[in-house]
């Protein structure tokens, strides 16, 4: 990963949209999901969810996606689905963009994350509970889209994601501490931030 690329300066030669997944079943039981055993095939959009992509493809406001990139949880995937659908496109899985992993906290109750990220604060490459540091999710958001701006040039590329990981992809492009990422608005479901081109 280049240093050059996670300056707020950098030249991009794509525009991303990133999107957190809509409203999940995980969300709606207020669990943690993080891991691919049950993230993949489970967990799924939840009505909340549906209505979410169903409102935003009736009012869509930015620009024309040309190219769809997801992790490959069934949330993300489902979320890309709809969005390629309605526009016609194909889709592309990339690992690196899964949820972060929690660790000893998967399929806990969802009130974990303030503890996690209340240690997020002090150190970005803290593992307690085993959670994937802040440092490592950072490199592998970046490396993707790193990735993403060596394959294509010109794209409106739409990156969905989920909130985590996405909140720190965004820390460390605006050149932040990590152990900052949760001074930022959290991203809502269904949500998309615009960066580049």
């Amino acid at each position: 990963m280049s240093n050059t690329f996670l300056t707020p300066s950098y030249h991009w030669r794509n525009r991303y949209l990133l999107m957190r997944h809509g409203h999940s079943q995980a969300n709606a039981q207020g669990r943690i999901i993080s891991t691919p055993e049950r993230g993949i095939d489970a967990y799924g959009l939840s009505p909340e969810g549906e209505r979410q992509l169903d409102d935003a493809l009736v009012d869509w406001r930015w620009p024309v996606p040309t190219q769809v990139v997801h992790s490959d949880f069934l949330r993300t995937t489902r979320t890309a689905a709809r969005v390629a659908s309605a526009f016609g496109l194909g889709m592309a899985i990339d690992e690196r963009l899964r949820e972060r992993h929690f660790g000893e906290l998967e399929g806990q109750a969802d009130s974990h994350y303030p503890e996690v990220w209340a240690q997020d604060a002090q150190s970005a490459a803290h593992r307690q509970w085993q959670v994937e540091p802040l440092t490592s999710v950072a490199a592998r958001m970046c490396a993707t889209l790193e990735a993403l701006e060596q394959r294509w040039q010109g794209e409106t590329v739409l990156v969905v994601s989920h909130g985590d990981p996405l909140q720190i992809l965004l820390t460390a492009l605006a050149g932040k501490p990590l152990t900052q990422h949760r001074e930022q608005l959290a991203l809502a479901p269904a949500s998309i931030t615009l960066v580049g081109g």
